[in-house]
């Protein structure tokens, strides 16, 4: 049954609103808001999704996101069956109706419907999904002090099984490395490739400074290559700094003056410690701090 969703009273700027749900062309709310068992997003992580930032009611590099996911669809035979535009639509009402000024939007897109078989054919049409919420990984205070972080067992996939660059609905490799994490006391893990270099944390892209060097993994290591390590990298040359798309091993995590992930939820953080080893001077430094805040910057400009 779906429901016809009103606008918050509440004024937008406050931040207040209400989590909106539209599915299939249908508006929900969180309470009403379902999926069958039988679709196969559900069955086989069959599908695709993105992730995008609200601030002051503005969506941050929706055109970029929505690029992104319709790439990812694309890769996995699955055609969206709705214009982007139309999307970018949909998604610009959803962010209204909700009320939620500083939003998370999560667009997913599903294979669909089918039988307990793995045949796509039997799935009529793709289902498309966008929830408009709220998110909080980290408290205010550790974007100060920075994160503890342990390397993880779990490496990423392998990027010739499935292409990292698909940001698919299957992420049991990255949860199975938060789960290390959480069982060592850690905020996060430093996630590796099967040859043994830096990729990524369990749902961000890594940074480090070494003599006033940013060093970020190039999109070939079989990271995912972020829409906010995009926007971070550009912000740093513009900002004079010299930003290179390196391949990076734990040395240089565990040398470098400085750390940092970026990612939609957790924008960009301080690392303070890896595996023991404290990073600089064990808070978030000078070019962390400038960065996070040109990012913070552009993002409510």
């Amino acid at each position: 049954m779906s429901t016809t969703l009103k606008p918050s009273k509440t004024p937008a700027a406050a931040g207040v609103g209400v989590p909106t749900v539209w599915l299939d062309g249908k508006w929900y709310d969180r309470e009403t808001a379902s999926v069958s068992v039988y679709d196969h997003g559900l069955l086989y992580g069959d599908g695709v999704f993105e992730g995008i930032r609200v601030y002051g009611g503005k969506i941050f590099k929706l055109s970029e996101h929505l690029d992104r996911l319709y790439d990812s669809a694309k890769a996995i035979w699955l055609t969206i069956p709705m214009p982007k535009d139309g999307l970018a639509a949909v998604t610009e009402e959803a962010v209204r109706r909700s009320g939620i000024a500083e939003a998370y939007i999560r667009h997913i897109i599903t294979r669909g419907i089918g039988d307990l078989g793995l045949d796509p054919r039997k799935c009529a049409k793709p289902s498309i999904i966008i929830i408009v919420d709220t998110i909080r990984l980290f408290p205010e205070e550790v974007y100060e002090t920075g994160l503890r972080v342990v390397t993880a067992g779990t490496p990423i996939p392998h990027r010739e099984a499935l292409s990292p660059r698909v940001k698919s609905l299957n992420y049991l490799a990255h949860i199975l490395a938060k789960i290390e994490g959480i069982h060592s006391g850690a905020d996060e893990v430093l996630m590796l490739d099967s040859d043994g270099h830096v990729a990524e944390g369990s749902g961000q892209n890594i940074f480090v400074v070494k003599n006033g060097a940013v060093r970020t993994p190039p999109a070939y290591a079989g990271i995912l290559k972020g829409v906010t390590r995009d926007v971070v990298i550009e912000l740093g040359r513009e900002a004079g700094y010299d930003v290179q798309e390196t391949m990076l091993n734990r040395y240089d995590v565990y040398t470098a003056d400085e750390a940092f992930f970026t990612g939609t939820a957790s924008e960009l953080i301080a690392i303070r410690q890896v595996d023991g080893r404290t990073i600089g001077n064990g808070t978030s430094g000078p070019v962390t701090r400038d960065l996070r805040s040109r990012f913070q910057a552009l993002a409510r400009s």
